[in-house]
């Protein structure tokens, strides 16, 4: 049995977690988390698919969930 990170708020995700995808498989790291943290509002994230590429934006509505270390996709 693995172990699987507890849920985590979106204010901690930081630069270089690893973005999923619907079926679990990576598809990016973070590169910047977007919100107001004093207002509690997530607005999204850029995201990088590797060293050549540039970033895209994912809306918040596309994150499913935020795990340590970890954000998924819907």
């Amino acid at each position: 049995m693995t172990d699987v990170p507890d849920p985590v708020a979106w204010t901690l995700v930081e630069p270089g977690w690893k973005v999923l995808d619907a079926s679990g498989e990576e598809v990016g790291h973070v590169t910047e988390v977007l919100g107001d943290a004093n207002r509690d509002i997530f607005d999204g994230l850029h995201m990088t698919k590797g060293l050549l590429s540039g970033t895209d934006y994912v809306p918040s509505e596309r994150v499913a969930q935020i795990r340590e270390g970890e954000v998924h996709l819907s």
